[in-house]
């Protein structure tokens, strides 16, 4: 199971975790199938610790699962899926990002360094980077602000899905738009080699 993140500065493949975070994981594909993540920005990059994005507002505290935008659920969140084998011991790692137990939204992180210890246990992992590892190493390289956003933006332009175990939950086929959003294309992220040349 895995879906292709087309980035601004390269492609990431995620192979996720359904047998470990099956609600996550749905939630994942099902908004990637309804292009809910497209122009999305990384609006947080802490170097060599995570970064994070998912919010289609790209304020860091906006999104909301897939569960409230079907009818009758009208739920923002979801609940925590923590499982004690699972851990944050690779780069790439793959997880929910939420400030509150069972806040889970559209927002998720990927780790940047091996071994985040101090996540364990208080956020869902749902997946890891499969492909695309050079694509970390720009994001993790990117100049930031005092808040971790970077200078330049980072955006998400599209997502393919691979592979999805689930049927669409019912009210779903509405929610897919008919092709992808016009992608945002900001100004071209430069190597920190290039600016200094200028």
């Amino acid at each position: 199971m895995a879906v292709l993140i087309e980035t601004s500065v390269g492609d990431l493949v995620i192979d996720l975790k359904v047998d470990h975070a099956p609600k996550a994981c749905l939630n994942f594909l099902k908004l990637c199938k309804m292009k809910y993540y497209n122009n999305c920005l990384v609006h947080t990059v802490q170097k060599d610790f995570i970064a994070q994005t998912g919010d289609p507002t790209n304020t860091g505290k906006g999104g909301a699962s897939m569960y409230s935008k079907l009818p009758g659920l009208a739920k923002r969140f979801f609940e925590d899926e923590i499982n004690i084998a699972l851990k944050h011991n690779v780069r790439g790692t793959v997880a929910m990002a939420n400030d509150k137990l069972d806040e889970n939204g559209s927002q998720f992180y990927i780790t940047l360094r091996d071994r985040v210890e101090h996540l364990d246990g208080k956020h869902t992992i749902f997946g890891t980077v499969a492909e695309g590892f050079e694509i970390l190493d720009k994001i993790n390289s990117a100049m930031v602000d005092e808040n971790d956003a970077p200078y330049q933006n980072i955006r998400i332009w599209h997502t393919e899905i691979l592979d999805d175990p689930y049927p669409d939950p019912d009210g779903l086929e509405s929610l897919i738009p008919p092709k992808s959003p016009e992608v945002i294309k900001d100004e071209e992220f430069k190597k920190i080699e290039d600016a200094e040349d200028e």
